[in-house]
């Protein structure tokens, strides 16, 4: 090798040196990223549905014909509003009546005790007097009562889901009039694995997804039934929404996901 050669060489090489480890590598000098964290495990879905948080069907006390229907389907109901009422003309005729023979008994028994304090009237008299006035006051009572059944009250605030009769229609005692569920916060139950009860309890929070909406809501365990079904090894529980949005209703379905207990 020549002269020139050996000294270009040994100048590479001081250059060479003289470099960062990291231009000698190749790299970035920025720093790698931090890792991701690895996401919650879940466990399988579950179906859910929604359900009111109370409902009932009002049945008709007395037989009759409706006179006010106040109720469509859907429409809102208000706890202690009247949402029927019937033809009771018959009923306060009766009333009148039993009123006026219980006026009748109370002045008999008057009569009576005014004859028995100038010895004109025997005690047997007096109490036979004592008991017809109990009779008629019985009977105005029960006259009274039917004429309560006459208007049929809202038990709670909520809406109409159904109705059975219609303006003007006749009915029988015990018929059903119409189907209400409240306006309060609506449960979400569903059925889980039995053998999620070691570590499932009250308050143990999920997400529910619902299907007629397509979005996801994030609610807790409010309740679990005290009895496992036997054949299908699952338990009944219920869950609350941590709030009330206005496009669910009852009814609605879809899946609940719970995080997989740590190991």
């Amino acid at each position: 090798m020549s002269r020139h050669a050996l000294c270009a060489t040994a100048l590479f090489a001081g250059l060479l040196l003289a470099l960062p480890a990291t231009a000698k590598s190749g790299t970035a000098s920025t720093q790698a990223p931090a890792p991701t964290p690895a996401p919650v495990a879940q466990l399988a879905p579950v179906r859910v549905v929604l359900a009111p948080s109370v409902e009932t069907t009002l049945l008709s006390q007395m037989p009759g014909r409706l006179t006010v229907l106040n109720a469509t389907l859907g429409s809102n109901v208000v706890k202690g509003r009247e949402v029927v009422r019937f033809d009771c003309e018959e009923q306060l005729a009766r009333l009148k009546m039993g009123d006026a023979e219980l006026a009748g008994a109370e002045q008999s028994m008057e009569v009576k005790l005014r004859l028995q304090g100038m010895k004109q009237a025997t005690d047997t008299e007096v109490a036979l007097a004592a008991s017809q006035v109990d009779r008629a006051r019985a009977q105005s009572g029960v006259y009274k009562a039917q004429l309560d059944h006459c208007s049929v009250a809202a038990p709670f605030s909520g809406r109409v889901v159904k109705l059975h009769v219609r303006p003007f229609q006749g009915v029988v005692a015990g018929q059903p009039l119409m189907d209400l569920v409240g306006d309060g916060p609506l449960k979400i139950r569903m059925n889980v694995p039995s053998l999620w009860l070691k570590w499932l309890k009250k308050g143990a929070p999920f997400d529910v997804a619902i299907e007629e909406t397509g979005k996801r809501y994030q609610a807790r365990v409010h309740a679990i039934n005290a009895r496992v079904d036997p054949v299908s090894q699952t338990i009944e529980i219920e869950g609350q929404l941590a709030t009330r949005p206005a496009e669910l209703l009852a009814g609605m379905s879809g899946n609940a996901f719970f995080d997989a207990p740590e190991q």
